[in-house]
C-alpha cells in the first residue's frame, strides 16, 4: 500500500493515458484497424510496464507486489503481442483486448478487495475492475457488432478508467502526504 501511495503519479500517468485513448476513440471513430492495435498495443504495453515497475518496486518490502506485477505481464503481453502482428484481424484483436480486460478487471477487483482495510475510497478500484469485466464480457458476447461499436466500447471504457484513475491516484497523493505530513489539527 505505501508503494502505491508513493508512487501515485503512475496510476495518475495511467488514468492520463486512458482519458487520452479514450478520447483518441471518440474523436477519430474512422481510424484504421492498424493504428487502432498500435494505439492498443501502446497502451496496453505502457500500462503494463507502469504496473511492472510498481509491482517490482514493492518486492523488498515484502508487499503483495505480485498482484501489480501479474497485471502489468499481462497488459506487456497484450502489448506486444499487439505490436509485433498489426495485421491482426479484428476479431482477433477484439478477443486479445477481452482477455486482457478480464484479466485485468478481475486483479483490480481482488486488489480492491485486499485494500478495503486499508483504505477509503478502495471501490473505485473495484469499479475499474468490474468496468473492465464489463468491457471484456461485451466484447466476447457481441464479436459481431462492428468495428465503430466495439472502438467507441474501448474508448468509453478507457475514458471511465482513467477517470476513475486519476480519482483514486489523487486520493493515494492525499494519503501519501498525511502519512508524511500528518494532519495536525491541534498545532
Amino acid at each position: 500500500m505505501e508503494q502505491l501511495m508513493q508512487n501515485w503519479w503512475l496510476v495518475a500517468l495511467r488514468g492520463g493515458l486512458g482519458v487520452l485513448f479514450g478520447l483518441i476513440a471518440f474523436l477519430l471513430p474512422g481510424v484504421t484497424l492498424a493504428v487502432l492495435v498500435a494505439f492498443f498495443g501502446a497502451f496496453a504495453l505502457a500500462d503494463g510496464i507502469f504496473l511492472l515497475f510498481t509491482g517490482l518496486r514493492s518486492v523488498h518490502r515484502r508487499e503483495r507486489w505480485w498482484a501489480l506485477a501479474l497485471q502489468g505481464a499481462v497488459g506487456v503481453l497484450a502489448g506486444i503481442i499487439t505490436l509485433l502482428w498489426p495485421a491482426i484481424t479484428a476479431l482477433a484483436l477484439l478477443f486479445l483486448i477481452a482477455a486482457w480486460a478480464l484479466a485485468t478487471g478481475v486483479i483490480e477487483i481482488a486488489a480492491a478487495i485486499r485494500l478495503r482495510k486499508e483504505i477509503h475510497n478502495e471501490w473505485l478500484l473495484g469499479l475499474i475492475g468490474a468496468l473492465s469485466v464489463l468491457l471484456g464480457v461485451l466484447l466476447v458476447a457481441f464479436p459481431g457488432e462492428g468495428l465503430l461499436a466495439w472502438v467507441w466500447a474501448i474508448g468509453a471504457y478507457a475514458l471511465a478508467s482513467g477517470v476513475l484513475l486519476l480519482l483514486f491516484a489523487f486520493r493515494l497523493r492525499r494519503l501519501d502526504h498525511e502519512a508524511h505530513h500528518g494532519t495536525h489539527a491541534n498545532a
